[in-house]
Order: C-alpha cells, then structure tokens, then sequence
C-alpha cells in the first residue's frame, strides 16, 4: 500500500502539490514559489477537486502575501486584492476557490495595521487551518457516511472525490475508506468519467494504490448494472451545493442520479460544508465551466473526432435535489428539507 502525500501542501516557503496531469503513470510533486503558478496549476488542472483547490487557492493568497513583503510593500491589500482577481478567475464553478480567497483576504484586512510581515504570517497559518481543517472534515464526513453502506457492499462512484479531490482521505472515496475502515467489504465501480477520464486514471489508481476492491466502468455502462441490480448505493463528490440541495459535480453525475433513482439505489453526494454555498438558491443559478474543446475531441494524443465539428464541453452538470438520498458532511447525514437542513449545518459550524 503507497501512503500518498498531501495533494496540496506549504513546504519551506513554497506550494507543493501532486501533478495529477501525470497520474496514474507517474507520482510527481511540483514546486511553485509564485502565485501565477497556483494559479495555473488551477486552470491546468494540475491540481483538481474542490476542496482541493480551495486549499490551493489559500496558499496561493499566503504565497502571495510572501511575494509581496519580498518586494518590500509595506501595504499588502493592494497586491493580494490582484492575486485574488487573478486566482478568482481560473475556474468559475468550485465554490471552495471563492471561500478560500475570501478568508485569506479577510485575515489580512484584520491584521494589516500589525504590519505586512504579520499580515503575510497570519495568511499563512489561515491556509494551514483550512488545509487541516479539511482533512479533518473528510474523515468526519466518511466516518457519517460510511454508517450508511450495509457490512458487505457495492457502490457506483463518478470522476475522483478521493484523497487528489481534497487534501487529503477524500471525501466520496473517505466514505469507501471509512467504511473498510470499520470492517466493511466494500467493492467499487469506477465510472471511466469522459472527457478528461478522472475516474480511470486518478480514482482507480487510488484505490489500488490502498488495495480496495475496484472494477474499472465505462460511463455508459453504469445504467447496465443499476438495472441488472447487486449496487448498494451511488456515492459522489460536489463542487458547489446550492441552498436548496441542489449539486453541481463533474458532468454525467445528472444522469448516474437519475439510473440509480429510477432503479431505487440510494444516491448521496459527500462533501464538506464549505462546498454549501447559500447565496445561490438552486442549481440554475451556478457558473457551469466549458472547458477546451480539445479535451472532448482527444483521448490522449489520438484525435477521435472529425476536423470541424462543433463541440460543447461543460466541465459540470447539476443533479437536482429531488434525486439525493441525503447530503453527508462532515456536521452529519443531512437530509430533506435541504433549505433548513443546510442552513442549520452551516449556521452551526459558524458558531
């Protein structure tokens, strides 16, 4: 069993994370000291997964803050009110991106009269609670979630909500992990996750990383065994949670919801709290990202479709709360009505 490092992580004066690009056929850690390069790891998807990118937003901000004293600024706001626009506009959906900016520029607002070598010191150790903070969430949510799977199991999952999502446990897959964990024999199918095919290179590559019994699926395939019957339950990640229930997550989780609905499979979507965001009502309202159609055009360098088609690439769809069994954070099993359900739990965790 490989023990895989932070996803995302602040090492002697620089942002470290894992190159998924890369992945499953290499493990390379990438060094960055400039937060232009945060900022591309996100756009590049160098680095992926909301609450992932949440923390790589956080140190990008402190990164920032960094350069900015280095410079010898003696007010910070100026600069990392940039850095924030910058890192704001790498990738729309992911609400985590937004909160993270949010904190970290609210701490330095907070301690700006203290100094600017305070100020970038205090935006460093916020990003360090957000990063532990989230491993701590995963597990607590996994642990939640895993007292929903029966002791022996089998469950559908789609894209990669695991340990590279986060930074680290995961939180769909710290579901899977919980559960074996506790004893379970649990069994994954792995939906392959078209276009950019996480869940075949970064999903089941985890879970042989760890020894969890997996069985690779094409998308379409997934119809097919809800039908056939034997799955226990469809478990996913989110981006962003609107305030009514509703779930943007990578594109295709739309029509997995609906197989498994029809077919009376319970479906849950894991994910930490700071993936609720409450200013949007419902799912109508979240920025869906279109992404380059050469990802839907290519698998790898071979060319799959004919020169001149149009294509239409949105990186996410939204599954309406209607078909969730339940919402598992790291506050609990939260279920209907996901108005008061949510906003009870995110209240809560602001106390």
């Amino acid at each position: 069993m490989v023990v895989l490092p932070r996803t995302v992580a602040w090492e002697n004066g620089a942002v470290v994370m894992i190159d998924q690009r890369l992945l499953p056929n290499e493990l390379r850690l990438v060094r960055m000291e400039d937060y232009l390069e945060v900022g591309d790891a996100i756009r590049d998807m160098c680095v992926r997964g909301a609450p992932a990118i949440g923390a790589a937003a956080a140190y990008g901000m402190a990164l920032a803050a960094r350069q900015a004293v280095s410079r010898g600024e003696c007010d910070l706001l100026p600069s990392l009110e940039q850095a924030a626009r910058e890192l704001r506009a790498t990738r729309p959906t992911a609400v985590n991106l937004f909160w993270a900016i949010e904190r970290l520029l609210a701490v330095a607002r907070g301690v700006q009269a203290e100094g600017s070598h305070a100020a970038a010191a205090a935006m460093l150790e916020e990003a360090e609670r957000i990063a532990e903070d989230d491993v701590a969430a995963n597990r607590r949510l996994g642990h939640f979630g895993a007292a929903l799977l029966p002791e022996r199991c089998t469950v559908i999952t789609h894209c990669n909500a695991g340990h590279l999502a986060t930074v680290a446990y995961g939180t769909a897959l710290g579901v899977v992990r919980a559960a074996r964990e506790q004893g379970k024999d649990i069994h994954v199918l792995v939906d392959e996750t078209r276009p950019r095919l996480q869940g075949a290179s970064l999903t089941a590559w985890e879970l042989m990383q760890e020894g969890i019994s997996c069985t690779l699926i094409a998308d379409n395939a997934a119809g097919y065994f809800l039908w056939r019957g034997g799955i226990d339950a469809v478990v996913f990640g989110a981006d962003r949670i609107a305030g009514n229930g509703d779930v943007a997550n990578k594109v295709g989780t739309y029509k997995l919801a609906l197989a498994a609905a029809a077919n009376g499979v319970p479906v849950y979507c894991a994910a930490p709290l700071s993936t609720v965001d409450l200013t949007i009502s419902d799912g109508r309202a979240i920025p869906i990202e279109e992404r380059a159609a050469e990802e839907v055009l290519y698998v790898g360098c071979q060319k799959i479709g004919p020169e001149g088609i149009a294509v239409a690439n949105p990186a996410f769809d939204v599954t309406p709360a209607v078909y969730l069994s339940a919402i598992i954070t790291e506050a609990g099993v939260l279920r209907a009505p996901y108005e008061e359900s949510l906003r009870q739990a995110v209240e809560g965790q602001r106390r």
